[in-house]
């Protein structure tokens, strides 16, 4: 069986800012996938982000667009490898434009930070210690 995969669609209002900010954060764009509507960026192998225009996401949805920037629409949680990853990965978000919701939260074995971006999405950042994670 292969595995399920999961595509985040989420609406942009400058589809190439949003290109050039996570750019600026490590990740690429799967070509194949991107044109002047949207660009595909492969988190993991089973995860993608897809960051269309508005006019784009219209297409998928008759449904008012939600504004990030005053309405929570979806709280994005990546992992990371270390407390250290976390920080890194928001540092550059706020570098590259982003701003940052609320303090960390750290609770000895979980630690997390949030960032918005520059459409207000909500991206968390949460390590958690592999000891506590039952397999």
């Amino acid at each position: 069986m292969s595995a399920t995969m999961i595509f985040v669609n989420l609406p942009v209002s400058d589809l190439e800012a949003t290109k050039a900010f996570w750019g600026k954060l490590g990740y690429s764009f799967n070509a194949q996938f991107t044109d002047e509507n949207c660009a595909s960026m492969p988190i993991t192998d089973t995860i993608v982000a897809m960051f269309l225009t508005q006019a784009r996401y219209k297409d998928f949805t008759h449904k008012a667009i939600a504004d990030a920037r005053t309405t929570s629409e979806v709280l994005l949680c990546l992992s990371a490898e270390s407390r250290a990853a976390v920080d890194e990965l928001v540092d550059g978000a706020l570098a590259a434009g982003a701003t940052e919701p609320r303090p960390a939260q750290d609770h000895g074995v979980m630690y997390g930070r949030a960032f918005d971006d520059l459409d207000g999405h909500t991206w968390e950042i949460m390590w958690m210690d592999p000891s506590m994670v039952q397999g």
